[in-house]
């Protein structure tokens, strides 16, 4: 048999069952996660408990109260749920080869010795689950999928659920997934998908057999070559990416809606977007905001600048934006909004100006006195210096 290579851990409810962890009470009873503590809001998350009644992701308030009754609400509270992926992240490592958190609540592993046959894996998965069980808490159960590489590993993980085991190689594929339809698979869009029909592609195993190179036409991009190999049973390695850009954005709680108060979580967005930015030694040169409103229409406006990590000069241009906004009239309620920090580079990459004078990868002094505010509020909590008055709007919808 092909040996396995991967093995990859997909965390069960995984924000329900921590709730469930911390509230012994919520254990065996139907529970479903908020973006926010409001009856007009929707679930983001649901225990196995209330999927079985029919709440799924994005089920709002009051149909899961139909769906479900008795069921349980509880507001997100998304660093608890990095504070329990650290944790589940420190005994997979100490147990295994952890290579990658691929999200707050998936895992990949390497498998090497034993651990690369079926029944080898299958007992370090048993040991695993034991592990996670005594040193996180009973609460937190995984489903585990292995493979001769990670995509086969991450389709296998998916395929019993919850606390199941499964595994993906060709010596079981594709009759394994056949059942899948094609956007089932990680990776494939909607759009994917409707070229892939184009290309009189239906189903996995047509898919599973395409040749790479027309693969690779159909995906307009060397991705499709590698992902069909990879659905073939082929180990190729994770490239690592380039990052483009540095941003947050917000989905608004009801309260944060009005213009004045999301012109403030913006500022809250830009320091958190430029501090991230510094902690990585780099600058950009285009700052972007993105205004959703509650009519549905959208506002998004950029500006190029000078390749910087100043948190002051990114807020200036973040006050220029919303000017230019407010300059067609009072805008609407705003649903959700977003901060772009692209354009990036690292610092010592960054050309010197004559008219400054500022030499090459020397920082300006507001990029200093960014970088002693980093330093001050790493020492005695986040936020004790800020940029003047913002709202911070913490929460599940928060990406960056």
């Amino acid at each position: 048999m092909t040996p396995f290579r991967v093995l990859y851990i997909d965390m069960n409810s995984f924000f329900a069952s921590v709730e469930q962890q911390l509230e012994p009470a919520l254990r065996g009873k139907p529970v479903a996660i908020t973006a926010v503590d409001s009856e007009a809001g929707a679930c983001v998350a649901a225990s196995y408990e209330a999927k079985a009644l029919g709440v799924r992701t994005g089920t709002r308030v009051a149909e899961a109260r139909l769906l479900c009754p008795g069921i349980i609400f509880r507001a997100s509270r998304h660093r608890v749920y990095v504070r329990f992926n650290l944790a589940v992240a420190d005994v997979l490592d100490r147990h295994a080869e952890l290579t990658h958190i691929r999200s707050v609540d998936e895992f990949q592993l390497a498998l090497s010795g034993e651990a690369q046959t079926l029944e080898g894996a299958a007992a370090l998965v048993t040991r695993l689950k034991a592990a996670v069980a005594a040193e996180v808490g009973p609460a937190l159960r995984f489903s585990a999928g292995i493979g001769p590489n990670h995509l086969l590993a991450k389709i296998a993980g998916k395929l019993e659920k919850p606390d199941g085991f499964q595994w993906l190689a060709p010596e079981n594929m594709p009759e394994r997934i056949a059942h899948l339809v094609l956007d089932d698979l990680p990776g494939i869009s909607s759009a994917l998908k409707e070229r892939l029909y184009r290309a009189r592609v239906f189903d996995v195993p047509t898919l599973c057999q395409l040749d790479p190179r027309h693969a690779r036409q159909i995906w307009r991009s060397v991705e499709g070559e590698r992902f069909v190999r990879m659905l073939q049973g082929m180990d190729i390695p994770i490239i690592p990416t380039v990052r483009g850009g540095y941003g947050n954005s917000k989905v608004l709680s009801p309260e944060f809606r009005d213009p004045r108060k999301a012109y403030q979580v913006g500022r809250w967005l830009t320091e958190k977007a430029a501090a991230r930015l510094r902690r990585d030694g780099r600058v950009a040169g285009r700052f972007s905001l993105t205004v959703s409103f509650l009519s549905g229409h959208s506002w998004v406006r950029g500006v190029s600048c000078f390749p910087t990590q100043d948190t002051s000069f990114f807020l200036r241009l973040h006050r220029a934006l919303w000017r230019a906004l407010w300059r067609g009239g009072r805008p609407g309620p705003v649903l959700s909004m977003g901060v772009n920090l692209t354009n990036v580079d690292l610092l010592t990459a960054r050309q010197g100006d004559l008219l400054t004078p500022l030499a090459p990868a020397e920082r300006t002094r507001g990029e200093e006195v960014s970088v002693a505010v980093d330093q001050i509020n790493a020492r005695f909590g986040d936020g004790m210096i800020r940029y003047g008055i913002h709202l911070p709007h913490p929460g599940f919808f928060e990406r960056g």
